[in-house]
């Protein structure tokens, strides 16, 4: 999982579809902060993710079980790229006092953006 969650994700540098996928990673940090698996599972990830955990159920276990090993929740969303119903984001997360740039690949859905996997 993005590590990443510390400090409020920016997104007034993005506009359109951009700062629709911006704000999806930023309501991954303001629900990781909370605590709040029952919202990432329902509002920030892709159902095709939620799927994959064994539904509802067994995707809120396995986030928080996630949340509980993040020692850093800080992420920058340094650029995003929109091809059509697709979308990637280049995030820098801080884990274990390191940074790392994370790819975040999301998809549209009814909804929204949802995120489907980081590279």
């Amino acid at each position: 999982m993005l590590a990443g969650c510390g400090s409020a994700v920016s997104t007034s540098g993005f506009t359109g579809a951009q700062h629709e996928v911006a704000q999806t990673i930023a309501n991954l940090q303001t629900n990781a902060t909370a605590s709040d698996e029952k919202k990432i599972c329902a509002e920030v990830l892709a159902a095709s993710v939620v799927k994959s955990l064994g539904g509802t159920q067994g995707c809120e276990a396995a986030i928080k079980t996630q949340l509980s090993e993040i020692d850093n929740l800080e992420a920058t969303v340094k650029s995003v790229t929109v091809n059509g119903n697709s979308a990637t984001a280049e995030v820098v997360a801080i884990n274990e006092g390191h940074k790392h740039l994370e790819t975040v690949v999301l998809v549209k859905e009814p909804g929204g953006w949802r995120i489907s996997s980081l590279k």
